[in-house]
């Protein structure tokens, strides 16, 4: 496997880009974003699952620049909410809201429930420009805490407690929260099974050398689309 194959980040998020790239250092990849390429018309995440959305970004990304494309879409479910924010927790409080705003929202949504457990998800869908596809996902359970506590991460952090380390997601440092979080969750599956991910692009990517079948990386466990 000698030959690098390009997996195209479907985003222009520089973060999200070098830690898949740091994730995937040790494969026969080359990681590019859409800053890698001429404008491209923004993708509207209007599925009604974080699966249709990350496909959506995957296919769509894969079939315009003709590379096989990576995407996630990821969000926090609250029981009490009826599952809200959800699918636009990205856009919760409305498309200018900071993630201050949104977490603020939450908390005044939350006042005077007693059930706080909430979900994390993540979706990671691989597409190949046919429209094929591999999904990966995650999931942390936790609690919506009654205020905000620390300062590391982004989002919902603040106020998404763990109770097994009894610590907010933005009290973990980078370490405790790769292992935990629904996002390190998948990225982690997606990591464990990349040979045979090379492997099913190879075999549905007609342009690309085939690579050579290592024994035990026929199959691929993630769902195909």
């Amino acid at each position: 496997m000698n030959n690098l194959t390009t997996l195209v980040i479907a985003s222009r998020n520089s973060g999200k880009t070098e830690e898949i790239e740091d994730l995937l250092k040790d494969f026969p990849v080359k990681i590019k974003n859409l800053k890698d390429f001429g404008p491209i018309p923004l993708i509207e995440e209007d599925g009604d699952t974080f699966d249709e959305n990350a496909y959506k970004k995957a296919s769509f990304a894969a079939r315009v620049l003709g590379f096989p494309a990576l995407a996630d879409d990821s969000g926090l479910v609250v029981e009490a909410l009826s599952g809200a924010p959800g699918i636009l927790s990205a856009r919760y409080g409305g498309e200018k809201a900071t993630d201050e705003d949104r977490c603020a929202k939450l908390l005044f949504e939350m006042k005077g429930k007693s059930n706080r457990k909430a979900v994390f998800e993540c979706v990671i869908s691989i597409a190949v420009p046919t429209g094929h596809a591999l999904i990966y996902d995650g999931r942390c359970e936790g609690l919506i805490a009654e205020k905000p506590s620390g300062t590391n991460g982004f989002g919902y952090d603040p106020v998404f407690f763990y109770p097994p380390l009894n610590k907010t997601f933005a009290e973990m440092n980078m370490e405790e929260k790769s292992y935990v979080s629904h996002r390190g969750k998948a990225l982690c599956e997606l990591k464990s099974e990349f040979n045979k991910v090379l492997i099913w692009i190879s075999q549905n990517m007609p342009g690309l050398d085939k690579f050579e079948v290592m024994p035990g990386c026929e199959k691929t466990d993630a769902k195909i689309r």
